[in-house]
């Protein structure tokens, strides 16, 4: 009997029915299903996973930082039901193959499978982008003889580094926040850092600003109509004005300059630009994107998210795939006149771009369809016609001064009609000749402050600085927001997360050391890149060893300051959780008083009460994971003001916190 194994249930049903010869055989075990069927007189069962089966942990619970001693081990939640049927089905299979994702992640959730539930060294391995039927067939008869032995030792280190310092540093902070009286849940970690050091020096920046005066000049001329011109420059000085006003009633002289220029469509998506798009168009977080982009996957739409490449090989059979969409889509598949498809630099060793893979949408909630149809719009783009742009340009030198309009007109559509840019023509009249100053416009103005990082920004940064993975870089902002270090949409680090920042760079700077992650994800890339097994495990090694020094430093500087640094949180944390209960007074009180978010002495846990509380004992439960804000909604049962929840790894829901079972997705 071969034994295949794949990530995720969805996938194991898609797999066994592209493989199967006949009917497949649905079984269950404690209510977890594998599949059973014929292939070629050969049986075949196919079990699931439900992500990761096995996690890094220490080999002895000690509390203490840094960790001990790392080792896997199962986790102790219902992932133990399907460990428990892989390893029934494990002991009758004589042939074993891994089907889960191409990527780090699942290589070594199929080697801890291998090595702790199958008792196997090694397996064939099948490498697949989309779950489409003439795909999975290829991979599997294409299938190597190995696993991915790179990427599974690049996983493993990834994991072992992960839990060293995240676990290590967060017992750092949570043991000096105890110092100071309050129990509370605090996190840093080896990109998590990095990452808040970022938003930290933004939020600074913001802060210390002073806005400047300035003056802004254009001239308001007439030729038949009357056209304003800019001067490129800003006034910094008010005295040099005078110039300028010198210049009303003047005649000068003005030329239209046009060219006509070709835009190339936009590359095709990777993961990064897909979140940045989604947010732009749609208002969707990373995360939020992450997850529908993995159920499409799931659902055989759109091949493999998780990816860094803007390249569209023709071994996917996009041609294909066009004819496919363009009989599904007509409304869409317009001007599609490329051979080939527009491509970006960037490439990935393991996936293609996205791409939708010409199977027809069934079922999908508007989210879904949404970035849906923007993955398909994206790819049918990169097959249409260039766009016509003309460039318009009014100049106009008067006193030894040059200003100017700018226009800008399509005289072909091309991809822009098949994909949601967004271009606004403005179309300038032919100015030639001698024109009239009608009057100088004088407009003062002030400096603004740095703009602040949405979502999407912030993992576009992320990416750029090559901070963490694809798959990372949503769930540190999602950790970053149930931490309380920062808030809303356009995100404000807290006084909580301010605090946390500069406590570790006056006390142990190397925690928010750019390069030291930087070196990090360097060294996965080479081990993931090597082939010869015993070079990987010597660059795991020395990986890990290197590490746990810098570690060790880390640890006794934080040792060292332990009180220091918890009366600084704890007093950052009173001023944060001060702010979070004004900013979510949910809705007025029975009594008259306010229902806002309120903590337990003792317990350290959130809950809805009067502002009258304790004299007033109205009370309500809240989610304790979570960034909990205020909903715009009001309950359709009870009347009162809803609240959202934004927790990591799943979407925002909102709900109400009355009790009275009102959810809303």
């Amino acid at each position: 009997m071969q034994l295949i194994i794949t990530e995720k249930p969805r996938a194991s049903l898609t797999i066994a029915s592209a493989l199967a010869d006949s009917a497949v055989k649905k079984k269950s075990v404690s209510g977890v299903p594998y599949y059973e069927f014929m292939r070629k007189g050969k049986k075949i069962v196919v079990a699931c996973a439900v992500g990761h089966l096995f996690g890094m942990a220490e080999k002895e619970k000690s509390g203490k930082y840094p960790v001990g001693e790392l080792a896997w081990k199962p986790k102790e939640t219902f992932a133990k039901k399907y460990a428990a049927v892989i390893k029934r089905l494990a002991k009758n299979a004589d042939d074993f193959v891994i089907a889960c994702d191409y990527d780090i992640e699942g290589e070594i959730i199929g080697l801890n499978i291998l090595r702790f539930l199958c008792n196997q060294k090694d397996a064939k391995r099948m490498k697949f982008s989309t779950l489409t039927k003439p795909e999975l067939v290829s991979a599997y008869e294409k299938a190597a003889t190995n696993i991915n032995w790179g990427q599974a030792i690049a996983g493993e280190t990834r994991h072992n580094l992960d839990f060293m310092y995240g676990i290590s540093l967060s017992r750092a902070l949570m043991q000096a926040i105890k110092k100071g009286g309050i129990f509370r849940k605090l996190s840093i970690g080896r990109v998590q850092g990095p990452a808040l050091a970022i938003l930290a020096a933004k939020e600074k920046a913001i802060q210390q600003f002073k806005p400047t005066p300035y003056w802004h000049v254009s001239l308001l001329i007439v030729n038949g109509k009357e056209i304003l011109l800019a001067y490129p420059k800003n006034i910094l000085k008010e005295k040099e004005l005078g110039e300028f006003k010198k210049l009303e009633g003047q005649e000068a002289v003005a030329e239209t300059v046009k060219e006509e220029v070709a835009w190339m469509p936009l590359p095709p998506f990777d993961l990064t630009t897909l979140q940045t798009e989604a947010y732009k168009f749609l208002g969707l977080t990373p995360s939020q994107v992450l997850q529908i982009a993995q159920t499409l996957y799931l659902e055989g739409l759109i091949s493999y998210p998780r990816t860094s490449s803007q390249k569209l090989p023709a071994a996917i059979g996009y041609r294909k795939i066009l004819q496919q969409l363009q009989k599904m889509f007509p409304q869409f598949a317009k001007n599609l006149e490329r051979r080939t498809p527009a491509e970006g630099k960037q490439s990935d060793p393991a996936h293609p771009a996205i791409y939708p893979t010409g199977q027809k949408p069934k079922n999908l909630d508007d989210a879904e369809q949404a970035v849906y149809e923007l993955i398909l719009r994206r790819f049918l783009a990169c097959f249409a016609e260039d766009a016509i742009i003309e460039n318009q340009k009014i100049v106009v030198k008067v006193g030894g001064k040059q200003f100017s309009a700018k226009g800008l007109k399509i005289k072909r559509k091309g991809w822009l009609d098949v994909y949601l840019a967004r271009v606004d023509e403005v179309i300038l009249p032919d100015v030639n000749g001698k024109v009239r100053i009608k009057e100088v416009k004088i407009e003062e103005k002030e400096t603004q402050p740095p703009k602040r990082y949405s979502p999407a920004s912030l993992v576009s940064e992320l990416t750029k600085r090559k901070l963490g993975t694809k798959g990372t870089r949503a769930m540190i902002l999602d950790t970053l927001y149930e931490r309380g270090y920062v808030r809303d949409r356009s995100i404000v680090v807290t006084t909580l997360g301010l605090t946390v920042e500069e406590a570790l760079e006056k006390y142990s700077p190397l925690i928010l050391d750019e390069e030291l992650t930087r070196k990090v994800e360097e060294k996965m890339d080479k081990i993931r890149a090597e082939s010869d097994i015993k070079k990987i495990q010597k660059e795991k090694v020395q990986t890990l060893k290197e590490a746990r020094k810098v570690l060790e430093k880390i640890s006794k500087q934080l040792k060292e300051n332990e009180e220091l640094i918890g009366k600084e949180l704890v007093a950052a944390y009173k001023i944060t959780r001060e702010k979070e209960r004004e900013d979510n007074i949910f809705d007025k009180c029975d009594c008259g008083g306010n229902l806002m978010v309120r903590y337990s002495k003792k317990s350290g846990k959130r809950f809805v009460a009067c502002s009258g509380y304790p004299k007033c004992t109205i009370t309500f439960p809240l989610p304790q994971q979570g960034y909990i804000k205020k909903a715009e909604k009001t309950c359709e049962r009870c009347g009162k003001r809803m609240i959202t929840v934004l927790k990591r790894g799943r979407r925002p829901w909102t709900l109400c916190f009355t009790g009275c079972g009102f959810k809303k997705d």
